[in-house]
Order: structure tokens, then sequence, then C-alpha cells
């Protein structure tokens, strides 16, 4: 299975790495990057350095596109991996619920899209009691400042998370509107809608919290089938702080249950 990868950032160089490294059944077939010379400098790294090519080329090459690129530039990798009838590998949330339509388009090619669990915890146990009937889903995340930098909510509504010296509650509401304003920081939120009730019906509190080290999220979830609350602390990414390193562990673990022979897990 030839696997492509767009975005080789954060998430994307360490996929790539391990495919370099082996996983059984794929193999790294080329790459996609919005600075090429950039992309070309960090894929000659690898010990089988690969090509670097434009998003078409990638769906054309490619069985399976692993998409890592900013929001913004989700749907110039997603549109012509699914009109290919591609498999497309994500964790962009946030993405999905911003452009919907995307799903029909996957429909109407044959195509998929797998939405991988990135940062949450607990997603099987939320799509399960999905089936049934679920009253209320809460999530509060908590993070250092720094991981919540930058986000377009606290710019719009001037919210100053410089030198807290206390855990500052910056917003409260749905997923939906979380996704929309934290978009590089709150997937999971997204996902968690996704998966259970629907993102509307999410209810979400994001934290700035200076005596936090580690992203986290706890979610509270309510249904005929069980009652359950689940709490991960996920340690950041060096180079991308509202990223944790778990996010591209859990793109290399949905790969690897593509081609496993017992795969753990819906």
């Amino acid at each position: 299975m030839k696997v492509g990868i767009a975005g080789f950032g954060t998430i994307g160089a360490r996929v790539g790495r391990a495919l370099d490294e082996g996983l059984k059944g794929l193999t790294l077939e080329a790459v996609s990057g919005r600075d090429a010379d950039k992309t070309r400098a960090a894929v000659a790294k690898l010990k089988r350095p690969v090509e670097v090519v434009s998003p078409d080329e990638l769906a054309r090459r490619c069985d399976v596109i692993v998409e890592c690129v900013p929001t913004a530039a989700f749907e110039s990798i997603a549109i012509p991996a699914l009109k290919a009838g591609r498999t497309l590998l994500t964790v962009s949330a946030a993405a999905l619920l911003r452009h919907p339509e995307i799903i029909e388009l996957a429909k109407a090619h044959n195509a998929q899209i797998i939405l991988a669990t990135g940062a949450l915890i607990g997603l099987d146990a939320v799509r399960a009691a999905a089936i049934g009937t679920i009253h209320s889903v809460t999530m509060i995340t908590r993070k250092p400042p720094k991981s919540l930098k930058g986000a377009p909510y606290l710019v719009d509504n001037k919210i100053d998370i410089d030198n807290l010296s206390a855990p500052l509650k910056v917003f409260e509401g749905t997923a939906r509107e979380g996704a929309k304003g934290f978009p590089a920081n709150v997937n999971v939120a997204a996902a968690l809608g996704l998966a259970g009730i629907g993102p509307d019906r999410t209810q979400l509190q994001i934290w700035a919290d200076p005596t936090l080290e580690r992203n986290t999220h706890t979610i509270k979830v309510d249904a005929d089938s069980a009652r359950f609350e689940m709490t991960i602390e996920n340690v950041p990414s060096p180079e991308k702080p509202g990223t944790g390193k778990i996010t591209a562990l859990s793109v290399i673990a949905a790969l690897e249950g593509l081609r496993a022979p017992l795969k753990v897990g819906t």
C-alpha cells in the first residue's frame, strides 16, 4: 500500500520517519509541502528519500494520503485525494466541521476519510455509546498559555493570556464554536462531537492554565449504556506546543491498522 504525506511538519515528519523505518505492508511513496525546498531538505534526512510532488500528483500516485497541513489548506489536499478514490487519513476534525461537503465527495468517488484519534482519549467508547442514546457530553480543555497563543478567538476578543498567575477560562460554548475559534488547538473537541452527539450539543470549556506543562483534556459522558469520565495529559511537541506528541503516534497506529492481521478497537 503506497502512502503519501501532505505536510511534513511536526506530525508529517514523525509519520514519515516511521514509514521510513518500516511499517508492514506500507511504503512511503511521496510527500508534498507548502515550501517545496524546505520539504525536500526534511525528506533528505530519511534513509530512503522520496520525491516531493504536488497535491494532485500525490493523489495520483498514492493509495493513502496522510493529511498534516494547516486547516486553511485542508481542501487543497482532501479534494484531489477523494476525487481519485483514495483513503484520506487526517486528524483535522475542525476542518471536517468547516467543510462537511467533503464527506459527500468521498461518498461520490468511493473514497474514505479516516479521522484518527489524535490526542483524544476514549473515542471508541463515545462511538459505542452513540449507537444507543447519549444524554450529554462535556469536555474541559486546559493548556499552558503558550499552547493557545495566536488562537483567532483570543485575538478577536482581545483576551490576554500573557503573564497569567492563575488559570483563566477563555472560552465556553459548543464544540463547533470552539473548533472555529481555536482551529489549531481543539481538533479533539471537534472529533468528540463527530463521534458522539454532534458538535452543536457537545459542550466545551477551554482554560489557559500557567500551572500546567501538559495539554489536558477531561471528557464526561452520560449515556443510557454507561456513564464515564476520562482525562488525558498530553506532552506537547517541542516544535509546536499546541500539538501533543501522541497525535503523530495516533496517525501511525491508524496506518498500521489498515494492514494489520489484528486490529484492536473500532
